[in-house]
């Protein structure tokens, strides 16, 4: 039959998770880090996931599509219901968003550096978050912006140091905050003269969304501005410069 039901663009999706966690019938689940309509029985084409994207990435088509099939998902999530009972505190399997799958990590004593000086901040200006700093603030002019996805400071252990020094810092979750950047990006690069923008994420699918903004806000501004993206992994190692 030809009905309403979902379409899912993968070069938009920043496999941040937040649609298939909206999908209360659980038609939508995270295949490679993407975010992928599993069944077409499972859609009721209502869209409850549609307001949830932050980078637009799921639109309604119409289509050959099998009808939704109301008994298939009361029965699903009675299965699911059931797995998460027996799921152990110590590991969960990796569906979803690969960022929330629980980890441990065993740190050692020796290496730390052991020190009675306390290690002094390196921020420059207040506030940091990018919902709530101004786009035309004083300290903008001629700074180097650094964005970073909130996980990084926590994760890194010099990020003081090796990337908020000498920086004007933003930081956000392009996941949590549910919101896009890219506006506000684009007005800060565009009304100020960066120099530079340096960009952290975490090696997690939903960083993206951080990097994506960046890039449109560049592209939009029409300003030529050198830049970079580093990426961190959750045990606290760069993995990636480019």
């Amino acid at each position: 039959m030809i009905r309403r039901i979902i379409h899912i663009d993968k070069e938009k999706c920043n496999g941040c998770g937040a649609c298939a966690s909206a999908c209360h019938e659980g038609a939508i689940g995270m295949v490679d880090g993407k975010a992928e309509l599993l069944r077409d029985d499972y859609c009721d084409g209502l869209g409850d996931c549609l307001p949830t994207c932050p980078t637009g990435a799921i639109t309604f088509v119409e289509r050959e599509a099998a009808a939704y099939d109301e008994a298939a998902v009361k029965e699903n999530m009675k299965k699911k219901e059931q797995e998460k009972k027996v799921e152990t505190k110590v590991e969960t399997k990796a569906t979803g968003c690969p960022g929330k799958r629980l980890q441990t990590f065993q740190r050692s004593a020796s290496a730390e550096v052991r020190t009675s000086m306390p290690v002094m901040s390196k921020l420059q200006q207040w506030p940091v978050q990018m919902k709530l700093v101004p786009t035309n603030a004083g300290y903008f002019d001629g700074a180097k912006l650094l964005v970073a996805a909130d996980c990084c400071a926590y994760a890194y252990g010099n990020f003081h140091e090796e990337f908020i020094k000498d920086h004007i810092t933003l930081v956000g979750c392009a996941m949590l905050d549910g919101v896009g950047y890219s506006e506000k990006l684009t007005e800060i690069i565009k009304n100020n003269d960066i120099k530079s923008v340096t960009v952290t994420r975490m090696q997690v699918p939903c960083c993206g969304g951080i990097e994506m903004a960046v890039k449109k806000a560049l592209q939009e501004s029409g300003k030529f501005i050198p830049w970079q993206v580093v990426t961190i992994s959750a045990e606290g190692q760069i993995v990636d410069r480019s």
